[in-house]
């Protein structure tokens, strides 16, 4: 296994593998993109190459280092691993006193948002002030091998005022040591952590290296490849995991609630379907507000002209194209503008079903003394 075994992105993979040549790694990075694309498994291999006992640029895959480091592309048996060592019901002192922190060799961890517990897991983990605290002691440790590097997956889930502590790190970076954070965009962090790292934008992998990939790694067949290629934008990890009969029934409440919204005909049932996507969906909300996103894209296209390009949701391209012609762009804008205050609020916890409940609302036009039996009936969801 070498960076030649990495899917796509090949213009980032060069670049990191001039800085290993040149012996230029700068003290932080930023790997963006979409969930499944390989960030963080490049990530992985980059802590491989820093370290490998073999080769400067690239790495064996086969010295004891290349192998300990290589356990953590598999972090989930280490994920719980720690929570079993932590107990099954920690306090709050418990887990900032014993973070949660992936280590299969010294020189190299990887921190990911935090669950708290194995069997009930919080509904936000997040990345926490114990893991950072910890991060911030072992940077300044001479390294083992050649270089320390730290991974923070999922870098967004920091808050705000914890993400000061790892800016103090970045002001006075130690020169043996390397943070790579993994978020989706640049602007998920604070603008003062993004100026003190190097960006690394990761785009869709190409449409006949995803066909080969999926060829190669599942039995569906060429049509089914095409639609989950298509679906997942490009993103090797998320293909491999979608479930495509599962993705289209979700996909189709989306678009039957963009159309009972554009209808304008009844808040009553627009509310209803609203709840039977919140009680049918078991997957994570915010995959579920990339589903709204996808379909009000391919809405703003269609709403705009444009033809030629196939949708991101081709097997629903007939009601999209239909709802298309009924609405502007202006009005799909202000669709989206609706999501993009639903999306900022989820940093302030706040409650996930009213104000999914408050976006839909919004692209329907009913009266506003009309709302008294919604507020009070969803009152007890609070």
């Amino acid at each position: 296994m070498a960076f030649d075994q990495f899917l796509g992105n090949e213009r980032v993979v060069a670049a990191l593998r001039r800085m290993l040549q040149r012996g230029r790694v700068p003290h932080a990075m930023l790997f963006c993109g979409p969930r499944g694309i390989g960030r963080y498994t490049l990530a992985v291999m980059f802590a491989q190459a820093a370290n490998c006992e073999r080769m400067e640029d690239d790495f064996c895959g086969e010295c004891a280092t290349c192998l300990a480091i290589g356990k953590l592309r598999q972090p989930e048996p280490l994920i719980e691993q720690g929570l079993a060592e932590r107990g099954e019901s920690p306090d709050t002192a418990t887990v900032e006193r014993v973070p949660l922190i992936l280590e299969t060799h010294p020189d190299v961890w990887a921190l990911v948002p935090d669950p708290v517990r194995r069997n009930r897991p919080v509904a936000r983990p997040m990345l926490r002030m114990g893991q950072l605290r910890a991060a911030q002691r072992a940077a300044y440790f001479q390294p083992v091998a050649k270089r320390r590097i730290f991974i923070l997956d999922s870098a967004e889930t920091m808050r705000r005022d914890y993400s000061n502590i790892f800016l103090k790190i970045l002001e006075e970076p130690p020169e043996t040591a390397t943070f790579i954070l993994v978020a989706p965009r640049p602007e998920d962090l604070l603008p003062t952590i993004r100026s003190r790292a190097v960006t690394f934008r990761f785009g869709p992998v190409e449409s006949q290296l995803m066909d080969e990939f999926l060829k190669e790694r599942t039995e569906l067949k060429a049509p089914e490849r095409q639609l989950a290629a298509q679906l997942t934008s490009g993103s090797p990890g998320a293909a491999l995991r979608i479930n495509l009969e599962e993705s289209a029934r979700v996909r189709g409440e989306v678009v039957r609630l963009l159309e009972l919204g554009v209808e304008g005909k009844s808040w009553s049932g627009v509310l209803e379907a609203v709840e039977q996507l919140w009680k049918s969906e078991s997957d994570r909300f915010e995959n579920v507000l990339e589903l709204f996103y996808s379909a009000l894209t391919d809405l703003l296209e269609f709403s705009c002209g444009f033809k030629g390009r196939i949708p991101r949701n081709p097997d629903l391209q007939g009601r999209l194209e239909r709802l298309g012609r009924k609405l502007g762009p202006e009005q799909v804008r202000k669709m989206m503008e609706s999501l993009d205050r639903l999306s900022a609020g989820l940093r302030r916890n706040i409650n996930r079903q009213l104000s999914l409940d408050a976006a839909v609302l919004s692209w329907v036009n009913i009266r506003p003394d009309s709302l008294g039996g919604y507020a009070g009936r969803r009152q007890g969801d609070r």
